[in-house]
């Protein structure tokens, strides 16, 4: 068996922390070889502390093999220290009456002081993966403020989106799940992300020539997996969170695992039109266990350049806003 590697949750007990950690435990997230210390961060708040404490009990009491150890602290110099994967996964929500640019600024200092900590004390190989929203940018703000570990090192979560929407084609097609490959998320993990339906195979064939409907691809399907999340706070009142915490593992499992070709939001260094200096999502191939390569020359129509710009145009938008919170260029 392989040595423990470190991981550090932020929020640990909330929801998708939740819904997170036993699954790490369990090997879902690294393997059934790879044992794990959890170093689980929570905000220095009696209630969450508490909270937090009970998960560990109930962690303890799986007694999963594979869990070599836990970490509870409030202190994200203690939770990050010498960690392998830093999830990001806590972040404040936004609150009735605010304004989107409050709720950038107000995160974006949350991410500034886990940056410099993680640059600081996290291991020589850490990776860190960015859940909490607005997560493109918020992941863009932590990996500003590193100096040891690259921008490359740093991704945001938009699993999520492409696991939805391989759920929608699926249904549309009257297929099991296995038979939708190739749909990958391009741009911000918002209702402006791009679906990229146009390169989604249905058992091999392309997507677009087996569901035969453009107006439903164009509009009913980016619709659906755009507000997604909307309407499951609708239906249940609060907000996703075992879809979410799967999403990560399923984003970090792909990560760690060579040859898989997945979505992920990296800094764009102007692929597909992005704004060099924003995180996009966009494929990837996994290249050695934590490492990718973004795939490039993927043909884009009209319906598509028209999408990404307006993503990107969000994105570009969000990072304006946190300009005053970002390092000066030298």
């Amino acid at each position: 068996m392989n040595s423990p590697i470190r991981v550090a949750v932020t929020g640990a007990a909330g929801q998708i922390g939740y819904s997170l950690l036993f699954r790490i435990a369990s090997g879902a997230m690294f393997g059934p070889g790879q044992p794990v210390i959890l170093q689980l961060i929570e905000a220095p708040i009696e209630k969450a502390l508490k909270a937090l404490e009970g998960v560990a009990m109930e962690l303890d009491d799986c007694a999963f093999p594979l869990l070599h150890g836990i970490v509870q602290t409030s202190d994200p110099a203690v939770g990050f220290k010498d960690a392998n994967w830093c999830l990001l996964v806590g972040a404040k929500p936004r609150g009735p009456g605010m304004e989107r640019a409050d709720l950038l600024k107000d995160n974006g200092r949350i991410f500034i002081g886990q940056g410099q900590i993680i640059d600081q004390v996290a291991a020589a190989d850490a990776r860190v993966a960015v859940v909490g929203n607005p997560a493109n940018t918020n992941c863009m703000i932590a990996a500003s403020q590193a100096k040891r570990l690259p921008p490359e090192r740093f991704t945001a979560m938009v699993r999520l989106d492409q696991n939805r929407a391989q759920s929608q084609l699926a249904k549309k097609a009257g297929v099991p799940l296995t038979a939708v490959e190739n749909i990958f998320i391009y741009g911000n993990h918002s209702p402006t992300m791009f679906p990229a339906f146009a390169h989604a195979t249905i058992n091999g064939r392309p997507a677009m020539a087996v569901i035969n409907d453009d107006a439903w691809l164009q509009g009913a399907f980016c619709e659906t997996v755009g507000k997604r999340g909307a309407a499951i706070i609708a239906a249940r009142g609060a907000s996703s969170a075992a879809s979410a915490a799967n999403a990560l593992v399923d984003h970090v499992r792909s990560l760690v695992t060579p040859g898989a070709i997945h979505s992920v939001a990296v800094k764009s260094n102007g692929a597909y039109g992005f704004d060099a200096n924003v995180w996009a999502g966009m494929p990837v191939r996994t290249t050695t266990p934590g490492s990718y390569a973004v795939i490039t020359g993927q043909a884009m129509d009209e319906f598509a350049q028209t999408k990404i710009a307006a993503t990107n145009r969000e994105l570009t938008e969000e990072r304006a806003m946190v300009a005053e919170l970002l390092p000066k260029a030298s």
